[in-house]
């Protein structure tokens, strides 16, 4: 009788382990969990809430636009398009049991074409599509106004982008540390201020490499922003900084504040070029530091997000602020 009980149990141990083996076995688990998201599938179609996002996914679709090279701006940077991922927001959205356009949840799809694949071109401002803007200060003098313009940055929550000369960074250290302790993006100004665009090859590559040891030795961090002082450029320059891992940055709008312009005339006329992409040069003056607040708000009133340049350059979607 023991071991006529002892075989039943060990019969039953080993129906168990077969059954157990099968469910984990790889063909059998595949085609359970295949079971199971059609069974979810199913469950999804028959729920009106679903069908109401899979049939409004093509509303939301957003092309992505390639970096092209332009006539005019030269290289403009693509622009991510937009995808309605429908299980996201269903997921989302199943326990408010009601459409939500607000809740709705998205996926962003990358250009074929980005401004990396372009050949070595200058850049003047970001995709026009971007509801953004960047601040872009070239920084070779005018000490005395950067700290009031840093506050005035830091009261409007921004970040800007500070073209730093590398003889200035060395004969400044700390007022460099402060622009990067705010937070601000730094690049590449050149070392001494030259005119780019009469130097030899090896003096645009020596120009660009002192600054960014430098930079370096003081900021521990690698530009990879290059702005030609005074826009002075030629194609030698463009292609020097890109084997530097640099992009040229000129600008868009040009705010002249070196003339000393009437600080609120200087920013409504600034204000006025500027549009979606818009980079805004300046240079640490009276008249940048008596303007900027109007220039601030100004974009900011145009329903644009100021930001770095990186932040403007980049493929990233942004939504527009809520006026």
């Amino acid at each position: 009788m023991l071991s006529k009980f002892i075989i039943q149990w060990l019969t039953f141990l080993l129906i168990v382990l077969i059954s157990f083996s099968s469910v984990q076995h790889p063909v059998t688990s595949g085609y359970i969990n295949e079971l199971r998201e059609r069974a979810d599938t199913v469950m999804k179609q028959e729920d009106p809430l679903y069908m109401e996002i899979l049939k409004r996914q093509k509303d939301y679709e957003i092309a992505p636009v390639d970096a092209v090279i332009d006539k005019v701006w030269k290289a403009i940077p693509g622009y991510n398009g937009l995808k309605l991922d429908v299980q996201a927001s269903f997921e989302r959205l199943k326990e408010e049991k009601e459409f939500q356009e607000e809740k709705l949840v998205f996926t962003q799809i990358p250009p074929e074409t980005v401004l990396a694949d372009l050949p070595p071109s200058p850049v003047y401002r970001g995709n026009p599509e971007k509801p953004m803007a960047a601040l872009m200060v070239n920084v070779a003098w005018g000490n005395e106004y950067l700290p009031g313009m840093l506050k005035t940055m830091k009261k409007h929550g921004i970040q800007s982008t500070f073209f730093l000369d590398g003889s200035w960074v060395k004969n400044n250290p700390n007022l460099a540390k402060m622009i990067v302790e705010e937070g601000h993006e730094i690049g590449n100004h050149a070392y001494s201020h030259p005119d780019m665009k009469n130097l030899s090859r090896a003096a645009i590559s020596e120009e660009i490499r002192k600054t960014n040891e430098v930079i370096e030795a003081v900021l521990d961090l690698k530009p990879e922003l290059f702005a030609p002082p005074s826009g002075s450029y030629r194609q030698d320059v463009v292609e020097v900084a890109r084997e530097h891992g640099m992009y040229t940055i000129l600008w868009t709008a040009d705010t002249v504040d070196w003339k000393k312009p009437e600080p609120f005339a200087m920013a409504e006329r600034t204000v006025s070029k500027t549009e979606p992409g818009a980079l805004i040069l300046m240079h640490p003056t009276s008249s940048a530091e008596d303007g900027l607040e109007a220039i601030i708000t100004g974009i900011k009133e145009k329903g644009l997000v100021i930001g770095t340049v990186s932040d403007v350059l980049s493929e990233n979607r942004i939504a527009r602020p809520k006026q």
